[in-house]
């Protein structure tokens, strides 16, 4: 049985799991349970199954990725969105060394690469996913700011607000009066 993984841009959560699940069964290809960002397809894929394959994903707002650098990139951002599920709350965490270890490359060169490519630095990208995830916080209003802060690894609940006012122009309290209206995607950061 010959494996072939396929890495997809845009694929940042369950229900992007779940939406290439449903085309990868609607066409009939067999496939290993789909992971944040790629498929491992365990049948012969034809050039024609991989065109309908890939207008499907488009449709849907995915992307296949095919060359190393842009795979490269969205490990990167897998592992980003991966540290928030998993929550920060570790103050000593060093996104640099994180990523340097999990992706076995230089950091230097990893963050050299993304600035090129995306046009943002991965601290810029991270800091942005960091806020959309503090907007979902406030909307289910659990959490208090300061017990926020802390799950999201600030060192303040005073420096979570600057941050998020920074990128929002908004104060979270007031982003918490408006409720979900300003969220974004995370594959829209």
């Amino acid at each position: 049985m010959q494996e072939n993984i396929i890495h997809i841009k845009n694929m940042v959560c369950d229900r992007c799991i779940k939406s290439v699940t449903n085309i990868l069964c609607s066409l009939s290809i067999l496939h290993k349970p789909v992971k944040l960002g790629q498929v491992t397809i365990t049948s012969p894929l034809t050039p024609e199954l991989k065109t309908v394959f890939k207008q499907k994903l488009e449709e849907d707002g995915f992307e296949l990725i095919d060359d190393k650098k842009s795979k490269l990139i969205e490990q990167i951002k897998k592992q980003l969105v991966s540290v928030l599920q998993d929550e920060i709350s570790d103050k000593k965490f060093k996104l640099s060394k994180f990523l340097g270890d999990s992706l076995h490359h230089d950091y230097s060169y990893l963050s050299n690469l993304f600035s090129t490519i995306e046009g943002k630095t991965i601290e810029n990208y991270f800091i942005n996913l960091k806020v959309e995830k503090i907007k979902e916080l406030l909307v289910y209003d659990e959490l208090s700011i300061s017990e926020i802060a802390y799950k999201m690894g600030y060192s303040s609940s005073a420096h979570l607000s600057n941050q998020f006012k920074q990128v929002t122009g908004l104060t979270p309290s007031f982003f918490k009066s408006m409720g979900s209206a300003k969220r974004k995607s995370l594959s829209d950061i």
